[in-house]
C-alpha cells in the first residue's frame, strides 16, 4: 500500500487506549486536508479493528445519522472512523454551501477513502471494515469493487445510491422544471474539446440551484457512467458485503428488485429494517446498528 504523507490533529495512540472516546484527526491529502471523527470503544485500541463511514451527498461526517451511528456502533464494542469527504475544499466542516463553485468530481471519494485506510493500516488498524450511506454507500462499493486491499476485511452498504438516466433525468425535470439532457450535452462538449475546467454559471446542480459549477464536475455526476449505481459493482466486490435498506425509503427506491437477487445470504446480504426511512432516525438507528454489529461480529465468507 503506497504510504501518503499525513498531519495529526493531537497525538495518536500506538497499541490500546482506554480513556479515548472521541477526537478529530486530520490528514494531508492532494494538497487538501481532510478530517474525520474517530471513536474508540471502551478498552478497545485500533488493533480491535475499525468500520470507516463515509456520508452522503454533499454532506459530512457529523450528520445525525453518522453521528448517531458512531455512537451506537460504540456501545456494540465496535471502533469507527467517520469521514468528511473535502469535495474540492480543505478542512471541510458541514452541509457543502451551495454558494461556493463545484469543481469536485464523482470519483474523488475513491482516492480519499484510500488515503485513510493507508493511514488507519499505518496505524495499526488491520481490520478496516467499509460502510458508507447513500451515495457513500455507493463510493464505498465502488472503492471495494476497484481495489481490493487486504486491511478492508468487508464491506457495509447502507441505502447505497442507485442511478439511471431516466431516473435522474425525471428528478431533475421535477426538481428544476428543466430538462437535463441538454445540459449535460452542453457540459460535455466542453469536455470533449479539452475544457472541463470551464465554469458554468447559474446552472442548477445537485440540491443546489443556480451554481457555479465547471462542466467536468457536471458531466461527472449526470453523465451516462454506470459506476455512479452501486449494483454495477456488487458482482466485483471480493469482499463480503452486507446491504441495508429501508422499507419507507423515499430517496433511495428501488434497491429491492436489483440487488435481492445477487444475495445469496454468504457473500451478498440483504436485509430490510421495516419502516425504516432513508436516514434510520430514532429506533430505527438502533436496528442498523444491530444488523451491522452482527455482520462484523459474524464470520469471514
Amino acid at each position: 500500500m503506497k504510504t501518503l504523507p499525513f498531519v495529526l490533529s493531537a497525538m495518536l495512540f500506538l497499541g490500546s487506549v482506554v480513556s479515548l472516546r472521541a477526537e478529530e484527526f486530520k490528514l494531508s491529502h492532494d494538497g487538501l486536508t481532510l478530517n474525520a471523527n474517530l471513536e474508540i470503544a471502551s478498552d478497545n485500541g485500533l488493533a480491535d479493528g475499525v468500520v470507516l463511514i463515509t456520508h452522503g451527498l454533499l454532506a459530512h461526517n457529523g450528520m445525525e445519522i453518522i453521528a448517531t451511528l458512531q455512537k451506537l456502533l460504540g456501545e456494540r464494542n465496535l471502533n469507527s472512523l467517520a469521514i468528511s469527504l473535502s469535495l474540492g475544499l480543505g478542512d471541510r466542516h458541514g452541509m457543502y454551501d451551495c454558494a461556493v463553485p463545484h469543481t469536485h468530481k464523482a470519483a474523488d471519494a475513491l482516492d480519499e477513502i484510500g488515503a485513510w485506510i493507508a493511514w488507519l493500516d499505518k496505524k495499526g488498524a488491520k481490520d478496516i471494515i467499509l460502510a458508507g450511506h447513500s451515495s457513500g454507500g455507493r463510493d464505498t462499493a465502488w472503492f471495494a469493487a476497484e481495489r481490493d486491499i487486504p486491511a478492508v476485511k468487508k464491506v457495509i452498504l447502507i441505502a447505497p445510491g442507485l442511478w439511471s438516466a431516466d431516473v435522474v433525468g425525471r428528478s431533475y425535470k421535477e426538481r428544476y422544471k428543466k430538462d437535463l439532457a441538454p445540459q449535460v450535452a452542453k457540459a460535455q462538449s466542453l469536455v470533449d474539446a479539452g475544457k472541463g475546467d470551464t465554469m458554468l454559471a447559474e446552472t442548477d446542480f445537485l440540491y443546489c440551484p443556480q451554481a457555479s459549477v465547471s462542466a467536468a464536475t457536471f458531466v461527472s455526476y449526470y453523465g451516462g457512467d454506470p459506476a455512479k449505481s452501486t449494483p454495477h459493482h456488487l458482482p466485483k466486490i471480493k469482499k463480503p458485503v452486507l446491504v441495508v435498506a429501508g422499507t419507507e425509503d423515499r430517496v433511495v427506491t428501488g434497491l429491492r428488485p436489483v440487488v435481492q437477487p445477487l444475495a445469496d445470504g454468504k457473500k451478498l446480504k440483504y436485509v430490510e429494517i421495516e419502516d425504516a426511512g432513508h436516514f434510520f432516525l430514532d429506533l430505527f438507528g438502533e436496528d442498523l446498528a444491530d444488523v451491522i454489529a452482527e455482520f462484523v461480529k459474524g464470520p469471514e465468507s
